[in-house]
């Protein structure tokens, strides 16, 4: 029975990251469609991100009242009408109404299930969790960049995903008494543990530095599935289509490189999944910068970027636990999720507005500002928490 929970988790975290790519592999030719300024796709992601903040914060809410079981699957199966809409509007404006569902389905679920791997699994399973969020990621762009070749175009794309999700909201539906197991060690664990209020999880030693680093990663993270498609297309001239499935390679790390992190994790510990992780990112984020001709270096940069970015979303998350003990572990990392979206939220944009204001040449400078203030908060998290984890500063 553990085993099959723990294939239907993997298979939620499949559907959400099938939409979290279709934005930035499809926007080069949706933004010339919709007739609107390239800066526009950081509008639609941060509504989006909004709506998955406030879903994070309401999830032990929800949790609470329906269970995990059902939030994830209503979750799903509302993330597959919106994609559904998407694929069916001409203009720009109807997207923006269409990215509150999409993105309040998505925030429900993710600090639940997880703080429920950080909980009872390795490091191993945090790391394979996160995976398959990458699978679904993967799959989205090469579905996009087939639709682009083809006369379906972008809609055609966002359709495919749409009918995808559908199916695998239909499978959580089918399979919810499987997570009464799950049902009743949150019930336990709640009261266990006294719910804590943000001022009390802020006064938590070193909470405030991994809040920063969160929101530093998830920045890098949401920039690059946003935007280097774009960058490819607009700064090395590669082909609309192209761009699109070569900007995959980034996810394509992220997924490979979680699934090889799965073997290591254990030994290698949380702590030297982070430090190793920074230091794959800063060799790609600089191969994707330098100015040698052709596209050969910055398509591996882009791969080596995402590998470096593979173990470091699953080791913060999977370390909450031992740095802040267990009984503070989904109090934080609940608000872990809200930095994390909000760097979602503010990156990209930022990013956009310097993209159409200034250059888009200046992606590669841009991830890399963001990657260092990940290395020096991770570092300060550790500091902090090395003698006394939960004692409030």
């Amino acid at each position: 029975m553990a085993t099959l929970l723990l294939a239907l988790i993997y298979l939620a975290f499949i559907s959400l990251g099938l939409p979290d790519s279709l934005l930035g592999s499809g926007w080069p030719a949706m933004e010339q469609d919709l007739g609107v300024p390239l800066s526009y796709a950081g509008l639609i992601a941060m509504v989006i991100s909004a709506g998955t903040i406030v879903s994070s914060l309401l999830s032990d809410r929800l949790t609470r009242r329906f269970g995990a079981g059902r939030v994830t699957a209503v979750s799903v199966l509302v993330s597959a009408l919106a994609l559904l809409g998407f694929s069916l509007v001409g203009s720009f404006w109807p997207l923006l109404v269409l990215a509150v569902p999409f993105g309040l389905s998505a925030g429900a679920v993710d600090a639940a299930l997880n703080n429920h791997v950080a909980l009872h699994y390795s490091s191993r399973h945090m790391n394979w969790l996160h995976c398959f969020w990458g699978v679904g990621t993967v799959i989205s762009p090469f579905i996009m960049s087939q639709a682009l070749s083809s006369q379906h175009g972008w809609s055609g794309g966002y359709r495919t995903v749409a009918f995808l999700q559908l199916g695998i909201g239909a499978i959580l539906v089918a399979t919810l008494p499987l997570w009464r197991g799950q049902l009743a060690q949150t019930a336990e664990l709640r009261t266990t543990a006294r719910a804590l209020r943000l001022p009390e999880i802020l006064r938590i030693r070193g909470v405030k530095s991994l809040l920063l680093a969160f929101f530093g990663y998830c920045a890098v993270e949401g920039t690059a599935i946003l935007w280097s498609a774009s960058y490819l297309a607009i700064e090395r001239g590669v082909a609309t289509a192209t761009a699109a499935r070569y900007a995959s390679f980034f996810l394509l790390g992220i997924t490979v490189g979680r699934f090889l992190a799965g073997f290591v994790a254990d030994r290698v510990g949380d702590r030297g999944m982070i430090r190793l992780g920074l230091a794959l990112m800063v060799v790609g984020i600089v191969a994707v910068w330098l100015p040698v001709p052709g596209t050969a270096l910055a398509l591996n940069g882009l791969v080596v970027t995402g590998l470096g970015c593979a173990p470091i979303y699953p080791a913060i998350i999977h370390s909450t636990p031992s740095n802040f003990g267990a009984e503070n572990s989904q109090a934080i990392v609940g608000v872990q999720m809200a930095a994390a979206y909000t760097g979602s939220i503010a990156m990209p944009p930022a990013f956009g507005l310097v993209a159409n204001h200034v250059d888009i040449g200046l992606f590669p400078p841009f991830m890399l500002l963001l990657t260092v203030l990940v290395a020096v908060m991770s570092e300060r998290v550790v500091r902090r928490t090395a003698s006394s984890p939960a004692v409030a500063a």
